[in-house]
């Protein structure tokens, strides 16, 4: 065993020296390119042929239609239609858990695809919530509720279930806020369900931090994706379509 961590030190040493150079980074940027139709101009018949395979098996997975919206929805700020359904859909489905949270909240940048109008399948689904984010439970105090709502209008809003009602002024400062129809008390003890990369305060909502009694089911199944679709399975066994809409849950005061 010594013999072998001996070796990976000297490799380990050997990789840094080999990769030093005289250049030094002096700047990072990024930028987002859209990667849509017009890529399909000039395809690539070599990388095409290399795809097909792999693509046939996405598409028996992706393409079963598990539901149908009743009209398209997608994200917005400070509220959109979309970014309500999600933390709403995560009330619904608490049950599964022994959950009974006060309210939901979700991150707008998770967000990355609508739900088309009409029929949707399990790849829209994981084109809306692509990431390894899963459903957790956590108890916030009032005062830190608070500061969650501050911290979700400096970014412009985030996504709150229909029990949450924030009011702000212009400059998108906390007015007023409640939960169940009642102002947020400070001292009381709220129960949050969301997903865990915002529950450990990532996307600048800190307040999470102070957070106590998590409830971290973990596992596939906990995933925010499948929690999503077995919710659009059970509206579409109850016969009901996805819909959503837009009802003052964040409001700016001009």
């Amino acid at each position: 065993m010594r013999n072998k961590t001996l070796f990976l030190v000297l490799s380990a040493a050997f990789v840094m020296s080999a990769c030093r150079t005289h250049y030094e980074l002096t700047s990072v940027s990024k930028t987002r390119v859209l990667v849509d139709k017009r890529y399909d101009a000039a395809p690539d018949a070599r990388a095409a042929a290399f795809i097909v395979p792999f693509k046939n098996t996405v598409d028996s997975l992706m393409s079963p239609v598990v539901g149908t919206t009743a009209r398209y929805l997608e994200r917005g700020r400070p509220e959109g239609n979309l970014s309500n359904l999600l933390p709403d859909i995560f009330m619904a489905m608490a049950h599964e858990y022994g959950e009974n949270p006060d309210f939901a909240t979700y991150n707008y940048g998770g967000i990355r695809a609508a739900l088309p109008e009409g029929n949707v399948t399990k790849g829209d689904i994981n084109d809306v919530a692509p990431f390894e984010n899963k459903i957790v439970f956590i108890t916030l105090k009032g005062d830190k509720v608070l500061e969650l709502f501050q911290q979700m209008l400096d970014r412009g809003g985030e996504c709150v279930s229909h029990e949450v009602r924030i009011v702000a002024d212009k400059k998108y400062k906390l007015l007023e806020a409640t939960v169940g129809g009642e102002p947020v008390d400070p001292e009381r003890d709220y129960r949050i369900t969301t997903i865990d990369y915002v529950q450990q305060g990532n996307d600048d909502l800190t307040a999470f931090k102070s957070g106590t009694n998590l409830n971290s089911p973990g596992g596939d199944a906990a995933n925010s994706r499948n929690v999503i679709l077995r919710y659009v399975k059970e509206l579409t066994e109850q016969g009901k379509k996805i819909d959503s809409k837009s009802e003052g849950r964040i409001t700016i005061k001009n």
